[in-house]
């Protein structure tokens, strides 16, 4: 009986940190239209989210020193390079196609599996692979003679690239610094100091200085609605950030990586039809039809990755593993460490 509650509590935690993710480019566009830098956007959400999570970050201080190259590689990848590549993206195409690319993440990370660490790919894995790449050729529209906007769609890739890069670098930090036995870092603690890291290289990056400020006590538009930019920008920073992380960490505690990966598919439809009924933006039918394509190879290539011998990178005591922003999971890194990453994003 508390086994079924515990389940079914993750599967709400899932959901609610799905929903919230994927509201995160829905937010973020009408900012960006009203003229804020897609980069001073970024670092607004992530400096604002590492603001309120200094408290955790202090609690678990002790990271810094067992763990600088686990927290540096996620503030990098799983926090700034994925982030800033995906709301640069959604300035250029739609939200719900910036997403779906992203989500060929698993696919990337299958490839880096097979091609450069030489380890095993099961063939199930290898058609959700095959499978994403053709649902993405239609949510492209690649029949059009590649009209799609082209500086978008790289920018889309580069957050699915820094995916991969980040479940890389989880599965080279996967041992304790003290030997096979020591215990895994706390998730919580390591999404607080990825935060802190990816707001000190967006820092650097952004130049927040420069910004207009004066924006941010506008209104900007959602959908042909005025809305005021503060409220939206509160949005990114505690629903689509905060909620968002600390519900996936714990709905993994509760559920496992995989499960938990599977209802992360949920957040690229989420996203598509909150941008659809918030934004405005209409796919065309091929992109639907390429987008659940791009959501089903993800999900086969997640579920039919062998799952790695070792524990999770990022994991409190009992807990299976970490399901961070948007994008993919941990069983997708096949050998990645088990430390599952999720965008940012998205």
């Amino acid at each position: 009986m508390h086994a079924t509650h515990g389940r079914s509590a993750g599967l709400g935690l899932a959901l609610a940190s799905a929903f919230a993710f994927g509201g995160s480019g829905v937010a973020a566009k009408p900012l960006i239209e009203a003229g804020l830098d897609p980069l001073h956007v970024v670092w607004l959400r992530v400096a604002g989210a590492a603001l309120i999570m200094l408290p955790v970050a202090w609690r678990h201080r002790g990271l810094v020193r067992e763990r600088p190259a686990l927290l540096a590689g996620f503030g990098l990848f799983a926090v700034a390079g994925v982030q800033a590549c995906y709301f640069a993206a959604i300035s250029h195409i739609p939200v719900g196609v910036a997403l779906l690319v992203e989500y060929l993440a698993p696919a990337l990370v299958l490839g880096w599996v097979r091609f450069v660490q030489r380890g095993p790919v099961t063939r199930a894995a290898a058609a959700g692979v095959v499978l994403a790449v053709g649902g993405l050729a239609c949510v492209v529209e690649v029949w059009a003679g590649l009209s799609f906007d082209a500086v978008g769609l790289l920018l889309a890739l580069g957050a699915a690239c820094c995916q991969v890069g980040y479940f890389v670098l989880s599965d080279q930090g996967s041992q304790g610094g003290a030997g096979e036995r020591a215990e895994p870092p706390h998730p919580v603690g390591v999404i607080a100091y990825g935060l802190l890291v990816g707001a000190a290289i967006l820092t650097v990056v952004a130049r927040p200085w420069g910004m207009d400020w004066g924006t941010l006590g506008a209104s900007a538009v959602m959908n042909g609605h005025d809305v005021p930019a503060w409220l939206l920008l509160g949005w990114i920073v505690l629903l689509a950030t905060v909620l968002a992380y600390v519900t996936g960490v714990v709905s993994v505690r509760l559920l496992s990586p995989q499960v938990a990966g599977v209802v992360a598919c949920l957040e690229a439809v989420i996203a598509t039809v909150l941008a659809w009924v918030l934004l405005g933006e209409h796919l065309s039918a091929p992109q639907l039809v390429g987008g659940a394509v791009v959501l089903a190879g993800a999900f086969i290539a997640q579920s039919s990755a062998p799952r790695p011998p070792s524990g999770p990178v990022a994991a409190g005591p009992g807990a299976p593993g970490l399901a961070v922003d948007g994008d993919a999971d941990g069983d997708a890194s096949s050998g990645a460490g088990g430390l599952s990453g999720r965008r940012s994003t998205p």
